[in-house]
């Protein structure tokens, strides 16, 4: 310290001031640093969830409030730039152009959208079956595509081009959330690496310097002490499993192996069934209802066979999770494997139904037979406004799968819970007590989130939707757990979850930019509605705006759209 001050009168005044100066901003920077932390989403409530069932649990818990934020960041992008100049310019802030299509491009029959809104007295429930459907008044919102017919927004003497914003808050949203899930993915990664390299130096740091001395508050003090005591837990639970793996004679590895082969075989049987089974009532509902639609007799029995497709990938969804959770019990995994593994089976029948309901929604949209599509490119007697047929289609999806989690959780979990608690009976209690599965509540929101990312450019308003319902969904998990499910009875370790969790959402969203590359680039853009109905795709806004520009410019764009270019960039 002397040397420290003898060094110091040394220095000039303006070195001294310098030195001062960065040390006041450290000190600052750290004080601003320890007081946002408070302003972290749900930190207490996190914090307390690992206290008390450890940090497998909360990692789906802190995964949940990543997808919050991330839907919330979506939809102040989309609704900066997409919805907010349509609505300032629809009343009159701004002077705006609406899109329009000579009649020498395109027939007039192709330009024709008549929107099913409610006219006239309503009853409640057609209010509340187009709330649920997103049809009648939520058709002419902002809600859906069919809104957004603006072609440009003037400001002054600057044109917003409102098509061009929208294609690129679209990539912008994708890009984002790809970034962003990378990000958190090496995050991960390391974490894994570091705890792989050497588990006594990892069972070390816990017992030398796990504990923070800068807790001051009892309650925090006890919810580190069951972190901690659950993280060692976990380690001697591990190192359990791995002695046992270790000690296991010739005939016991073969019994074990062969009955691992048998189920993955009934496992491929179950998947083949579902998706089979999606496909042939899929298309024997798209026979039926055109059959129906060219003879013009839509009967109560044809409406019905409509949702068949819908009921049947339900079904497929709830079913599938519970068998493969029943069957990972006899291949005896560690948790941490148990999960991965019983969560990559469900992820392969949810999206696969996604895929399978695109499909479907795809070949009818493009469905050509008889010279339906020669005037306009797509079916427009069926699907005159299609990409918001589309975001209804996604919509519904969005509001059917926070009903059953809602209901799951009122109707089985807590009359469960009644039960054991009311009755003594041995079968009852065997029934009741319940773990919380941590593949299925993560698959669930996994699902809802793919969703939301296919649905954004039919619904430009789809992830205001999600972030309210994860905000919620965050609340009733939270409850679920705490009064109706019991501590794991083999601890999970978060850090290997957090990452792979990110693997399988990251599997989603790039099953999301299929459907949407194939909706962008792809299927004519409906003549009668949106912002594009002046281009034969959406894509054809991004060349059109490059023309704009000067030569050596465009030269340089389109070398860089060009295979050559584009190939090895997405590789590196």
């Amino acid at each position: 310290r002397d040397s420290q001050q003898a060094d110091t009168e040394h220095l000039s005044r303006w070195k001294k001031w310098r030195r001062t100066s960065s040390k006041s901003l450290k000190k600052v920077l750290s004080e601003v640093k320890g007081l946002s932390s408070y302003l972290v989403l749900w930190r207490h409530d996190i914090h307390s969830i690992e206290g008390k069932f450890g940090t497998g649990i909360q990692s789906y818990f802190s995964f949940l409030r990543f997808l919050v934020l991330l839907n919330f960041i979506i939809f102040i992008l989309m609704f900066s730039f997409v919805t907010l100049p349509t609505i300032i310019s629809k009343y009159g802030i701004f002077n705006s152009t609406i899109a329009y299509i000579s009649p020498k491009i395109i027939e007039d029959i192709c330009t024709i959208y008549e929107p099913s809104g409610n006219k006239g007295l309503v009853y409640f429930y057609t209010y509340l079956k187009d709330l649920l459907s997103g049809t009648g008044f939520l058709e002419v919102t902002s809600l859906f595509y069919g809104y957004y017919s603006i072609d440009a927004v003037w400001i002054s003497i600057m044109r917003y081009n409102l098509p061009l914003a929208y294609l690129l808050a679209t990539f912008a949203y994708l890009a984002l959330s790809f970034l962003w899930i990378i990000k958190r993915s090496v995050e991960g990664f390391k974490h894994n690496l570091v705890h792989d390299a050497d588990p006594f130096q990892s069972y070390c740091n816990k017992v030398f310097a796990g504990w923070d001395f800068c807790i001051t508050d009892p309650h925090a003090a006890r919810l580190k002490h069951c972190s901690l005591q659950y993280e060692l837990q976990t380690d001697l639970q591990e190192e359990k499993l791995k002695q046992k793996i270790a000690e296991r004679s010739m005939e016991e590895k073969l019994r074990i192996y062969s009955l691992r082969i048998f189920i993955n075989i009934i496992v491929i049987a179950i998947l083949s069934g579902c998706f089979y089974s999606i496909y042939r009532v899929t298309v024997f509902s798209q026979e039926n209802s055109n059959v129906s639609i060219r003879n013009d007799t839509r009967t109560d029995l044809v409406k019905a066979l409509q949702y068949l497709p819908s009921m049947v990938i339900t079904l497929a969804n709830f079913i599938g999770p519970l068998i493969f959770s029943f069957l990972i019990r006899f291949e005896d995994y560690t948790p941490a494997f148990e999960i991965k593994l019983t969560l990559l089976r469900c992820v392969f029948v949810r999206l696969a139904n996604i895929a399978v309901l695109l499909f479907s929604l795809w070949s009818q949209i493009s469905d050509c037979g008889s010279d339906k599509c020669k005037a306009c490119g797509y079916n427009y007697k069926l699907y005159p406004c299609w990409e918001s047929d589309v975001g209804q289609e996604m919509y519904k999806l969005m509001i059917f799968d926070f009903i059953v989690i809602l209901a799951v959780a009122l109707f089985v979990d807590f009359p469960r819970k009644l039960l054991v608690a009311h009755c003594s009976c041995k079968l009852v209690q065997w029934f009741g007590h319940k773990e919380f599965e941590i593949s299925d509540n993560v698959l669930e929101i996994i699902y809802g989130q793919t969703i939301c990312w296919i649905g954004t450019f039919f619904s430009p308003l789809l992830p205001a939707i999600t972030t309210i319902k994860y905000f919620i969904i965050f609340y009733v998990k939270k409850i679920v757990l705490i009064h109706t499910r019991k501590p794991a009875a083999r601890p999970i370790r978060a850090s290997s979850s957090n990452f792979f969790f990110l693997v399988v959402l990251l599997i989603g969203l790039l099953l999301a930019f299929i459907p949407l590359g194939v909706s962008i680039a792809r299927i004519p853009s409906s003549k009668a509605c949106g912002p594009f109905r002046n281009f034969n795709t959406s894509w054809e806004v991004i060349p059109d705006t490059i023309l704009q520009f000067p030569t050596g410019l465009q030269q340089v764009l389109f070398g860089m759209a060009s295979e050559a270019f584009a190939v090895p960039f997405f590789v590196i």
